[in-house]
């Protein structure tokens, strides 16, 4: 078999090494543009996972890797004056020059053929002159580009520039440092290597760049520049380049790593930020499974498909966490304001790899410092004197809304049921809620409740619009105060475009086939190409559903609700006001994100001035439709900070569901990116929701202030003593119901 691998990057050359290795026969080849000491960049990064991998795919160059290695378990992060330490990181760093010679002896070793000094110019002769062609030709790959119709790439250039730096500063930890000027602020990712040099990365908005006249500095004057910024960190020492100059990275993806014989590999077929130091990493691991193709397949085809399929959900869960961190490094004005220790543990945790009780286990110490520090605060907003023990995890310390006070952060989610009988709550919805109140959260609420019964999605749809409802919602609020600490919430909600439809389990989304209603929306656009055409509504269709939700907030006060929230979210109807995709509307109420966002304004302003004063309110809104051309967290920014102007107390933050093009990229916690930019940056208290489903999630995301609240939804349904279970399984005690307490004991011993 003839290999020809294209680029003598970490990637190719050990793509070609494990070739030759697991078969002596195969005619092996690196084709490189660069002569063979010809690098760019300084140090790369392993994690010990990368380690065990490359011992056993070819112990003689590991050891030899081994053996240059430059190895710390400490993170120094420095902001403001401060310096803090978090112990027990394994990391180790490597000359880039130094492993590329590595690979390239072991190369020589095993007989593999390397071209130094060669621009290819015809990649389709390179093709057909091989078996396989391994594309490891980089970021700016010609590969990809001539066979991008096969590959189908992607890529996402984002906004901060960066340069990569080397200096004699040798750091004894790796370290973040965060340096604000007059210009705006600047990152630093910077490491050790060897014995003599550490890298250096400077990192900063393109608005910071363009302040600081960066753009039109020569390379002595912006190390000149850049060592003045970063004075204290380099103490006396000096910067160097390596033709170094500022770049914006790209997050390369491509639908397909495979066009006949030739396999994309590295940086030809994703990249990953290296502020999690994946790039290397991807890349030698893709050459690892490469090689087990060709071991178990043979056929170079069905080895590529091999390695694809091995390597497509690892390298997604990896981009997924770079492009969280990325994000993180994107918007650090967002955190500097932060209290010390949730500055780093939002940094720390900043990929979602590392949780809250990962971080225990690596440095008790930070764990506890962020702990007292968050009760602390929590206690002091709350108006209750903290515990004179050990501090609480985050999640069981109280929040104070108006006159509500939470125990814990536990928000039972809103989940219709669909067990409603003309709209009326019965005996199942007293026993579900109840139910979830015994279980410890700090706040249940209902599924979304509508004020007309042409606001229903469903004929099982609960509502509140006649004096049964009131009562009948009243028998559960006041058997949820009577049996539990728990404080009860009321969603309240309008259908919109998304009505008159079955119950899910007999055709979700589907149109009743008889007995259905009229449905209302901004503009005549259905949900789906089988929906029934809403109205556009008129002035008149807006008043009438602006009043039906102030007589329902009226009733929701009498049936002794704790907290009301209005439903923008999900497609249903103020939530189609707000998108474009769904309001095109030609009046004061379309257009512009000001004028989509008038009625909904109107809407919660009216229930407001209902609800009583002392009683807070929620809004839930999508922080974004997914979807091109529609709504995007930016705006969603804005209508939280609008909501805030108005009165609201909290936004519930979700996404998507406004239409059936939408494209999510799940995953842990998916959603709780969104809570922390409207948090952030509207500066007011949200609650979270998305694949929450352990205590270790829900304290990540309230010690690295994400979100105030964190509302679990299937968990409740699969356990509805969720928030008793996840006290006693982090060692902490809440007061069980006293006829459940004979459950608890035996479990603690």
């Amino acid at each position: 078999m003839k290999i020809t691998c294209l680029g003598g990057g970490p990637g190719g050359l050990y793509a070609a090494l494990l070739a030759k290795k697991d078969d002596p026969a195969r005619d092996v080849t690196v084709i490189e543009r660069n002569a063979a000491d010809q690098t760019f960049g300084w140090g790369v990064v392993f994690s010990d996972e990368t380690l065990s991998h490359l011992e056993e795919a070819d112990a003689p160059s590991f050891r030899a890797i081994e053996r240059a290695f430059a190895r710390w378990e400490n993170i120094d992060i420095h902001r403001r004056g401060r310096v803090s330490r978090s112990t027990g990181h394994g990391f180790v760093g490597i000359a880039r020059k130094r492993l590329l010679a590595i690979l390239q002896e072991r190369c020589r070793e095993l007989g593999v053929t390397m071209r130094f000094g060669e621009e290819v110019t015809d990649v389709e002769a390179l093709r057909r002159d091989a078996d396989l062609l391994v594309a490891a030709d980089g970021l700016s790959s010609r590969t990809r580009a001539r066979y991008a119709s096969s590959f189908r790439p992607s890529l996402d250039v984002r906004k901060n520039k960066y340069i990569w730096l080397g200096t004699t500063r040798l750091f004894d930890a790796f370290t973040f440092a965060f340096e604000e000027t007059e210009h705006g602020v600047f990152n630093l990712h910077a490491y050790r290597f060897d014995d003599e040099l550490s890298t250096f990365i400077v990192e900063c908005p393109e608005a910071t760049f363009e302040r600081a006249g960066l753009a039109g500095m020569s390379t002595p004057e912006t190390l000149a520049y850049l060592e003045r910024v970063f004075a204290a960190r380099l103490a006396g020492h000096r910067l160097r380049e390596n033709r170094a100059s500022w770049i914006n990275f790209t997050t390369v993806r491509n639908e397909s790593w495979r066009h006949e014989n030739v396999a994309l590999l590295g940086d030809a077929a994703h990249t990953a930020h290296f502020s999690i130091g994946s790039g290397t990493k991807l890349a030698l691991e893709d050459a690892i499974a490469l090689a087990k193709g060709l071991r178990e397949r043979g056929d170079a085809g069905a080895a590529i498909d091999a390695y694809d399929e091995e390597r497509r959900g690892l390298v997604l869960r990896t981009q997924k966490a770079a492009g969280d961190s990325l994000d993180w490094f994107e918007h650090v004005p967002r955190y500097l304001g932060f209290d010390d220790e949730a500055f780093d543990v939002s940094l720390l945790t900043r990929s979602k790899r590392i949780t809250y009780e990962n971080l225990r286990l690596r440095d008790p110490a930070i764990i506890s410092r962020a702990a007292a520090e968050f009760s602390a605060r929590a206690h002091r907003e709350a108006g209750v004197e903290p515990p004179s023990e050990s501090p609480p995890p985050p999640m069981f310390t109280p929040l104070r809304l108006r006159g509500l006070s939470l125990s814990n952060r536990v928000v039972v989610s809103p989940m219709c049921m669909y067990r409603a009988v003309g709209g009326v709550p019965g005996d199942f919805h007293l026993a579900h809620l109840v139910a979830r109140a015994l279980g410890g959260a700090g706040l249940v609420m209902t599924e979304m409740t509508n004020a007309s019964p042409d606001g229903r999605i469903t004929p099982g749809c609960a509502g509140l619009w006649s004096d049964e409802h009131e009562q009948a919602w009243r028998r559960i609020v006041d058997a949820v105060h009577a049996q539990s600490s728990a404080k009860i919430g009321l969603q309240l909600g309008h259908a919109g475009r998304k009505g008159s439809t079955k119950l899910p389990w007999e055709g979700e989304d589907a149109p009743l086939d008889e007995g259905g209603w009229e449905l209302l929306a901004p503009s005549a656009v259905p949900y789906k190409a089988n929906s029934r055409v809403p109205r556009e509504m008129t002035r008149a269709d807006m008043d009438r559903v602006r009043d039906e939700h102030v007589q329902a907030a009226a009733r929701a006060a009498r049936a002794g609700f704790d907290l009301l929230e209005l439903h923008a979210a999900h497609g249903y109807l103020l939530a189609t006001f707000l998108s474009p995709l769904t309001n095109r509307r030609t009046d004061e109420y379309g257009g512009s994100l000001a004028a989509r966002l008038r009625y909904p304004l109107e809407v919660f302003d009216a229930v407001r001035a209902e609800w009583p004063r002392e009683r807070p309110m929620s809004v839930r809104i999508s922080a974004t439709d997914w979807v091109p051309g529609g709504l995007e967290v930016d705006e969603a920014v804005e209508i939280a900070a609008a909501l805030r102007d108005h009165g609201v107390d909290v936004v519930d933050v979700s996404s998507g569901q406004t239409s059936p093009e939408q494209r999510p990229i799940y995953g842990r916690m998916w959603q709780s990116g969104f809570s922390d930019r409207v948090r952030n940056e509207a500066g007011v208290r949200t609650i979270t929701v998305g694949n929450i489903t352990t205590h270790d999630q829900v304290n990540s995301i309230l010690a690295a202030g994400r979100a105030d609240l964190c509302a679990l939804a299937r968990p409740h349904l699969d356990d509805p003593n969720w928030t008793l279970h996840a006290a006693r399984e982090q060692g902490f005690s809440v007061p069980w119901p006293s006829s459940y307490r004979a459950a608890d004991r035996p479990a603690r011993r």
